[in-house]
């Protein structure tokens, strides 16, 4: 009979495409590994990995067990943290997927509370791109993300619990002092500074404009809004940064000043977004209902 360990293997070495490194990430000896994937392969009498002194290849037939496997073992995980849970919210470990352009400015507003409120749950960060935590939440490897929408997540569900304007950030020298509010058309586009491309942000940035990305001519992009506020305190440029971290950005800059995008909003929405049947909604819920209060009481 096929066994989750044999499973748990093979799901380590289409990881690593490499029967040593596998063997280690599972904390078992290599014959021990390879023994069971053979085993594996005998009893679905097929081959899951063609392999050499050079390399690992997954198989056509493979990938389809594979994929099996997958669902198996997320349907498996699922079901411990139901039999481990015992109606007692925050008990098992969590883990959560958060962007850059949201990561440093969103956790230290909320964590604290939800460190007061659960004491002993451990949670665990991973920061990442959009798509990549998409990804990693679709196949299980994560519990949740925290992403910017619009964003494609079809297949999942997003908890929101915030929206948000962007800012446009510029040297005091170079903003009227009277000014209270600006629209795109009034920018000047030359002299915009935003993220390279693969941030959403600025997507969303363009979006709240109406502008396409080869609107944007400035030779210089970032992969840091805290290096973007940089460049706007050397009078390089402006730029347009999210509501959630102003404070954070310009709190030291006394020469910056950030004047609100007059342009129809929100301008982003930030969610939670998990896989469909998650065993742990209630939770995400709980912890939703924090992030929004936490970000009301402090934006």
């Amino acid at each position: 009979m096929i066994s989750l360990k044999q499973l748990h293997y093979a799901l380590a070495v289409e990881k690593t495409l490499h029967f040593k490194k596998a063997a280690d990430a599972c904390n078992v000896s290599q014959s021990a590994l390879s023994t069971a994937i053979i085993e594996l392969e005998k009893q679905l009498a097929t081959t899951i990995f063609e392999r050499n002194n050079k390399q690992v290849l997954i198989t056509s037939h493979g990938q389809l067990i594979l994929n099996k496997a997958k669902t198996v073992k997320l349907e498996i995980d699922e079901l411990l943290q139901i039999s481990q849970s015992n109606n007692q919210p925050f008990i098992n470990p969590m883990t959560l997927g958060v962007i850059p352009t949201i990561g440093p400015y969103l956790l230290p507003k909320v964590l604290p509370e939800v460190r007061r409120q659960y004491p002993n749950f451990k949670l665990k960060i991973i920061e990442e791109q959009s798509q990549v935590l998409v990804d990693m939440v679709r196949r299980g490897d994560i519990d949740a993300a925290v992403l910017a929408l619009p964003f494609p997540i079809e297949g999942l569900m997003s908890f929101d619990f915030w929206q948000e304007d962007f800012y446009w950030v510029s040297h005091k020298d170079e903003c009227p002092s009277q000014l209270k509010e600006i629209t795109s058309a009034e920018l000047e586009i030359d002299k915009l500074m935003l993220l390279k491309d693969g941030h959403c942000l600025k997507d969303h940035a363009l979006a709240a404009c109406s502008m396409k990305s080869e609107k944007q001519h400035t030779d210089f992009d970032s992969a840091s809004l805290h290096t973007l506020i940089q460049m706007v305190a050397g009078k390089l440029g402006t730029t347009l940064v999210p509501q959630m971290a102003l404070d954070q950005l310009i709190y030291n800059e006394s020469e910056i000043r950030a004047i609100h995008l007059n342009e129809p909003g929100p301008h982003r929405t930030i969610a939670l977004i998990i896989r469909p049947n998650y065993v742990r909604t209630n939770e995400l819920t709980m912890l939703r209902d924090i992030f929004n209060q936490e970000l009301t009481e402090k934006c």
